[in-house]
């Protein structure tokens, strides 16, 4: 991901209610070489981003599959991952960097599609973050333009083995991040209602795309993802992620402007999607995430979380509270 610090730092804005408290239940922290391409977003950069003036007082890591283990078990490399955010909580934990408790929830990786097997390596995913361990993700997105899903073959979520490696999340009480496009939400309710017992945590709305083929498509796809997001509003062990809608593939083609959006022009063009899934989840069942940082591509730390206040102006203070914090902090287990 390329540094557009100068870029995003045309549009500034002081924060909205700025004494709201906010738990990001969605970031990414790593330091990725690829020839001599670096991509770095570690303790410094997500805390840069922080202090733009919301009162974010706890977050939850979320796998991106970096900081693997170089040696030992190849089936094992995932745990490095939960070690490398573990040690950032810790770091955050002491107080030294401010009040924020970073990755004070941690979701990781493990290859579900190995059948129970997967088991040892979640174990010890556990045991490398016992206090904070909460979960894995295992992306299901797929599509067949390869820029907006390379990372699965389809039908994932419906496949036997995926299956009996799920079944060992529901034994070990742990929930599940649902990582998909929004055709795809029809499997995403299967699965719920084939582990109902098992907290699915929906990434991102549920993966709204408007690049290539369904570029022009907006209302249509609008339409269509209702009506599936209202399906699974039925299952009652998912939640929703409410954000997501900056990065490149959703279409609405922010990073190729001259300059960021104003959390205004957000706010105006993704609000439908945001009180939709509300209408039809809750703010029992929804909680605003960042999604940073990925979705830096598009808008400011600052300004995106202006967006979602915006949405979210004249609702009652307990609607708030679930939005921002409360859910995020239950679903998870932070308190």
């Amino acid at each position: 991901m390329a540094t557009n610090d100068a870029w995003l730092a045309q549009v500034r804005e002081d924060a909205l209610e700025p004494d709201l408290p906010i738990c990001d239940p969605h970031h990414h922290l790593w330091d990725k070489r690829e020839g001599r391409v670096e991509r770095r977003y570690m303790l410094d950069e997500i805390l840069r981003d922080i202090a733009s003036g919301h009162n974010v007082v706890s977050t939850v890591f979320i796998e991106h599959l970096a900081m693997f283990r170089a040696d030992g078990p190849d089936e094992m490399k995932y745990v490095g991952e939960v070690e490398f955010a573990n040690g950032i909580a810790a770091m955050a934990a002491s107080g030294l960097y401010g009040k924020t408790r970073v990755a004070a929830g941690i979701v990781g990786y493990a290859d579900l599609a190995s059948g129970s097997r997967v088991r040892a390596v979640i174990e010890a995913e556990m045991a490398a973050a016992r206090d904070r361990f909460r979960g894995i993700r295992c992306t299901g997105a797929w599509d067949p333009n390869p820029h907006v899903a390379r990372a699965a073959a389809p039908g994932l979520y419906l496949d036997a083995k995926f299956r009996e490696g799920f079944r060992e999340l529901d034994a070990l009480g742990l929930s599940f991040d649902v990582t998909c496009r929004f055709h795809q939400i029809p499997d995403c309710i299967d699965l719920a209602r084939a582990f109902p017992d098992t907290t699915m945590i929906l990434n991102h709305l549920g993966g709204i795309v408007g690049i290539g083929e369904y570029a022009g498509r907006q209302d249509e796809i609008f339409r269509t993802w209702r009506e599936s997001m209202a399906a699974l509003a039925t299952c009652p062990n998912v939640v929703v992620k409410l954000g997501g809608l900056a990065m490149d593939y959703t279409g609405f083609g922010w990073h190729e402007r001259p300059k960021p959006p104003t959390s205004r022009e957000l706010c105006d063009a993704t609000r439908r999607y945001y009180e939709s899934a509300i209408e039809q989840f809750g703010a029992d069942r929804c909680m605003f995430e960042s999604n940073f940082p990925v979705d830096k591509i598009g808008c400011s730390y600052g300004v995106l979380w202006n967006s979602f206040k915006r949405i979210t102006e004249g609702w009652s203070a307990s609607e708030k509270a679930k939005l921002y914090h409360d859910t995020a902090v239950r679903v998870y287990r932070l308190a």
